[in-house]
Formats: structure tokens, sequence, C-alpha cells
């Protein structure tokens, strides 16, 4: 990277841009900020980013050589069900403006965030780098899916008509401090965490939909920041880069429920409502491609990083996204 950067984050309030933003001010390893580098973290109160002409007016502002692209729409399960359309058009719409007018801008390089959603619903396992294109999503979430897809032909399509830096990664599941904590519209382990909060508070039952077999690879927040920044800094190619956990730390949903009743310190009982979907069963990613490029990199252990996150949101209740 040049010695003058301007480093914009879309969806810079939100869990990943809020933990990129304690990375680069907390840390003093190569993740940390350095000389010449100028982080400006967009919020919506910056602009709509559907918008064609308030995504331009926020790059004539700012002029941003470098881009971690997070904002988009995004939900739960149920959230996505209920709106595949929506998810579909509003995320092509974000991804479109940020991605043309960094074209337009000059910028030096694009991030964007991609979903293990966007794997095909009958595949092999683990998942890979490969694999994107080989069959359609899920059908639950298949708007965003398709959007987020979308992300990865953008990209391929500017380098090869214009030589632009622009690549992608793929997170597995996401949790930590300020998540999205509404009790429908949201991930699997803040909802959860705040539903055992209020079973426990007002003394009602704690039930989870779906079965509780699923599994799902976590990777803590902070983890993930650092590894958006390493991408940044470090990562060569166009196509897209699996960030996660190793597969031997998938964890079943009726395991992430006890840990979080464990870390919430509740004497509290459970119930799965078995007549509710699971949606996809598993989701297993490799994370082969990362740990042969960035060997060094150390995970935070899943009940730490759970604790962690349960503390700041029993700290933070008052005004967390609810």
């Amino acid at each position: 990277m040049s010695s003058k950067s301007v480093i914009m984050v879309t969806g810079g309030s939100g869990l990943v841009g809020k933990a990129v933003q304690w990375v680069i001010e907390n840390t003093d390893d190569k993740c940390g900020k350095r000389e010449g580098e100028e982080w400006i973290f967009l919020t919506s109160k910056d602009g709509n980013l559907t918008d064609p002409a308030a995504t331009k007016a926020i790059f004539e502002k700012y002029r941003p050589t470098h881009i971690i692209h997070l904002a988009a729409k995004v939900g739960g399960l149920f959230g996505n069900m209920a709106a595949n359309l929506d998810y579909f058009r509003d995320n092509l719409l974000i991804n479109d403006n940020i991605l043309h007018n960094a074209k337009e801008f000059g910028v030096q390089k694009v991030v964007s965030c991609l979903s293990t959603c966007v794997f095909p619903d009958k595949t092999t396992y683990p998942i890979d780098e490969t694999m994107i294109h080989l069959g359609p999503p899920h059908d639950s979430n298949y708007g965003y899916s398709h959007s987020k897809r979308m992300v990865d032909v953008m990209n391929r399509g500017y380098h090869d008509q214009y030589g632009c830096n622009f690549t992608s990664v793929i997170p597995t599941n996401v949790f930590g401090p300020h998540d999205n904590f509404h009790l429908v519209n949201s991930h699997v382990i803040p909802g959860l965490i705040h539903k055992s909060y209020l079973a426990h508070s007002t003394k009602s039952p704690f039930i989870i939909a779906g079965t509780g077999k699923p599994l799902r690879q976590f990777i803590y927040s902070r983890d993930l920041a650092k590894l958006f920044i390493w991408t940044l800094r470090e990562y060569k190619e166009i196509t897209p880069l699996i960030l996660s956990v190793p597969e031997e730390q998938e964890v079943s949903i009726k395991q992430v429920v006890d840990s979080i009743v464990k870390a919430m310190e509740y004497d509290i009982d459970y119930r799965f409502d078995t007549n509710k979907a699971d949606g996809q069963y598993k989701k297993t990613a490799s994370n082969k491609k990362l740990m042969d490029l960035n060997p060094d990199f150390k995970f935070t252990p899943f009940d730490v990083a759970l604790d962690e996150t349960v503390k700041w949101f029993k700290e933070n209740y008052e005004t967390i996204r609810k």
C-alpha cells in the first residue's frame, strides 16, 4: 500500500465494521493502523448506498484509495425467506454502486464481503473457493446468495476489462460485540443470546427454532477483522478467499445453545421447536488456502470469544441493536 492511504469501510457501524475499527485502534501488531493511513468508517448517515447519486457523493467527499466493503442488507433465516426479492435487489444495487465508483475514482483495491450461503446447496464438503458457481444456493435465501455471487462476477469483469484490483472474502458465520441482537431478523448466536437473556429475566421458556442438529463454523468478529486487514494488505488474487476457522471447530446449534447458557451463567432450561425449519444442515468450509497463505494466524477459542460477546451484550443491553 502507498504511504498515503484513505481506507473507507462501508458498513462501518455493523458487526464487522466495528470489529475492524476496534482492531485498528487497539492492536499494535501487523493488523494495527499504519503511519500514513486514514480510516473512514461509513454509516447509513453518510448516504444510501442503493442510490447512485448518494454513493458518488460519498466517493467525492472522501476520495478513498482502498475500500473494505461490508455494507449489505442482511437478515436471518426467516427474514430472508419472507423477502428474497428485497435482499437480491438492495444488495445488487449496493454492490454495483460501490464497485462502479471504485473504478471511476481509481481506487487501488477493494475487498468485498461475501457469505458461505453463496455456495451450492447440493455439494460435497468441505466447500472451497473453486465451488461457488457449481449449482444453485439453498432456496431459503436465494436472493441474498445470488446478489453476493454477483460480486465475484463483477470483480472478475472489472479486472478483465479495466485491470481493477477488486477481490472478495467469504467468512463463515460471524459473531461478536456490536452484533444485531434482534429476536427474529438476526443470525443464530446473537438471536439466541438475546432469547436466553429474556427467558431468564421474564421467567419464560427458552425455545429454539429447529432441531439443534445443523452444523456451523463460527468466526469471532475481531479475528475476522484482522483477516480483512491482512487481505487488504497482502492478498494478491481476484478470486474469493474463504475466511474460516478450521473444519474441526464446526459445532452444532445445540452445542452453541449449551455454550450460551454457560456463558450467561443462568440456571435455565431450554427446548427445541422441531416444527420450525432448520435451514441448510451444514456448510462446512475449508480454510486450507487461507492457512497456506497466512500460516501463523491464531483464532480466538470459541468459548473465549463467546464469553467476551455475552459480556459485551450484558454491559450494553440498553443501547444494542435489538
